[in-house]
């Protein structure tokens, strides 16, 4: 559920809310989500983990994986709220603006450090030798808490533009305002530019040059060229099968929409259907940048076989204190 805001008391007359029903939060949100959820979360949990030990060895990458997963793992808990709020259940007014922000940056924040994954994978195999600093752990600890930064400073830019920010005290970010208010359209189009087209621009770019290096190479056998080149087209393709339909129609809404009813209407529930497919992506994301890789495989590898050789360690220890228990017994 994207982040929308109510009308103040000063827009109430100038733009009239549309009436709707809500039916595909009814019908499709809880479930969706309750799934997304199901997935969503253990799977970024797992992937924090394994992304941490990676950190710890001086990956840069693990870096902005770490980073990914704590913002994939925000959204993913704010999905129980917003199913309460699809139900008609009643959810506090306070935590429904916060988890409602939560969402909103994280969903922003993702888009960011996956630019900066693609732009320190394009470092590492186009310039190999170049550019060392930039894929330093420190100089990727610095550019992620500055992604954190750019978006919240953003965000808070938006919010004073669209006439949110002065109230917001009094306002909650949960409810959808039907039609768009010029204010909300001119957000909604920096927003598709700058949280979307930059994003896919630079990640296209990037993973462009990355499969030409790949191709000149001649220490690559064809076989491992073919499977990066497909990891690339599998990041690249999931990227836009979760954003591009969201996208569209918020640029169609910001296009169409303002002061029109008919067209609010005639939007609202495809814009509601892909609100709830862009958490595809932080489902995704930890399974093809984390579970996927081969450093990964091999850290999970690892906890499987120590985990296995613990639980030996305790069933040993419990068979023999119960043998011990019975020769004494006895």
């Amino acid at each position: 559920m994207e982040l929308v805001t109510f009308s103040n008391e000063s827009n109430a007359n100038s733009s009239k809310d549309c009436d709707t029903e809500d039916v595909v939060e009814r019908f499709i949100y809880p479930t969706a989500y309750s799934v997304f959820f199901i997935i969503g979360f253990p799977a970024n949990c797992l992937s924090f983990y394994v992304a941490c030990l990676l950190m710890r060895k001086g990956n840069t990458v693990a870096v902005y994986l770490v980073n990914l997963c704590v913002s994939d793992l925000l959204y993913t808990i704010t999905l129980p709220v917003w199913i309460e709020l699809s139900l008609g259940q009643p959810v506090d007014s306070t935590l429904c603006t916060l988890i409602a922000c939560v969402m909103y940056n994280s969903f922003y924040v993702g888009s960011g450090l996956l630019c900066c994954i693609s732009v320190d994978r394009y470092l590492a195999v186009v310039y190999p030798f170049y550019f060392g600093w930039v894929r330093e752990v420190r100089t990727a600890v610095v550019v992620s808490a500055m992604v954190w930064g750019f978006e919240l400073i953003v965000h808070v830019h938006l919010l004073a533009h669209s006439g949110t920010l002065g109230s917001f005290s009094a306002q909650r970010l949960c409810e959808e305002r039907m039609p768009m208010r010029p204010a909300d359209a001119n957000v909604a189009i920096v927003r598709v530019a700058l949280g979307f087209l930059l994003p896919l621009f630079l990640m296209a770019f990037c993973f462009h040059q990355i499969i030409k290096a790949l191709n000149d190479s001649v220490s690559l056998e064809a076989a491992e060229r073919r499977k990066i080149r497909n990891l690339l087209l599998l990041l690249l393709v999931t990227y836009m099968v979760a954003f591009t339909p969201y996208q569209v129609v918020m640029l169609l809404r910001a296009m169409l929409e303002v002061g029109d009813c008919g067209n609010a209407l005639l939007l609202r529930n495809y814009y509601m259907v892909f609100v709830a497919t862009t958490t595809i992506n932080s489902v995704a994301d930890p399974i093809i940048y984390c579970l996927l890789s081969e450093s990964a495989k091999t850290e999970l590898k690892a906890i499987l076989y120590n985990g296995r050789v613990t639980l030996r360690k305790l069933q040993h220890s419990g068979r023999d204190s119960v043998i011990s228990s019975v020769v004494r017994h006895d």
